[in-house]
């Protein structure tokens, strides 16, 4: 095992993980219960913890498992925002995004460990890796709060077919990711699908935090945002 992996792992995962969890909440205080955030990305970091593990027993490159994979990660997701108490509540939205940031933080340091024999102590390879696992946060993120919208919405069987439609291409190019990675003198494959990744993950996310969460606000006060921002 690279011994820079388990160093690296925390900086790459939880950490980035956290400082979008602050600025996501911010202008949304009082619309929420604290210890739920908390508790939804704990519970997160386990799910995650489980779907990074199956999917570094998974063969790269194969369709079926990469469907299966895409399944499991949302079901899990699923399971854990449809309990009752959450059903038609609008902060569901704020626990799922909560709840995706926690699975994507857990997510690239598993990972990471499960694919270390491939990476080496290159900077140039480190800061792909580094680079990708925003990304991986920010697209589970965005995925976790379009399901808790669908709870809030009582439409939970549409959130998930979005959800795993679109973490599809998402978990293909992660895929060609690790596949490039067992091949020497591919950077230049690796960089651009690594800023495809990224790219990907961030309009997802770019799409939950305007369209999505906004829903939460009351209506006057969504009106005095969309001035501001047109304003601005």
């Amino acid at each position: 095992m690279n011994p820079a992996i388990p160093q690296t792992s925390l900086f790459l995962g939880i950490i980035p993980a956290l400082i979008f969890l602050y600025l996501s909440l911010k202008g949304y205080e009082g619309l929420y219960k604290e210890k739920n955030i908390y508790l939804s990305f704990v519970i997160g970091i386990i799910l995650g913890f489980f779907a990074a593990l199956a999917q570094s027993f998974t063969e790269s490159g194969v369709i079926l498992y990469i469907i299966l994979i895409v399944f499991f990660d949302q079901l899990i997701k699923t399971i854990a925002l449809n309990i009752g108490r959450l059903h038609e509540k609008k902060e569901t939205i704020i626990y799922g995004l909560c709840l995706g940031l926690g699975f994507g933080a857990i997510f690239t340091p598993v990972m990471l460990i499960a694919v270390s024999s491939l990476i080496t102590s290159d900077a140039v390879i480190l800061a792909l890796i580094a680079i990708a696992s925003l990304g991986i946060i920010l697209f589970h993120a965005a995925t976790g709060a379009y399901i808790g919208y669908g709870v809030y919405k009582k439409k939970l069987t549409r959130s998930i077919l979005f959800a795993v439609l679109i973490q599809i291409p998402f978990n293909g190019i992660l895929d060609l990711i690790i596949i490039y990675a067992k091949n020497k003198n591919q950077i230049l494959t690796e960089t651009g699908l690594v800023a495809g990744l990224v790219i990907y993950g961030t309009l997802s996310f770019w799409y939950v935090i305007t369209k999505i969460m906004p829903q939460i606000r009351p209506n006057n006060e969504r009106r005095k945002r969309r001035r501001l921002l047109q304003q601005k």
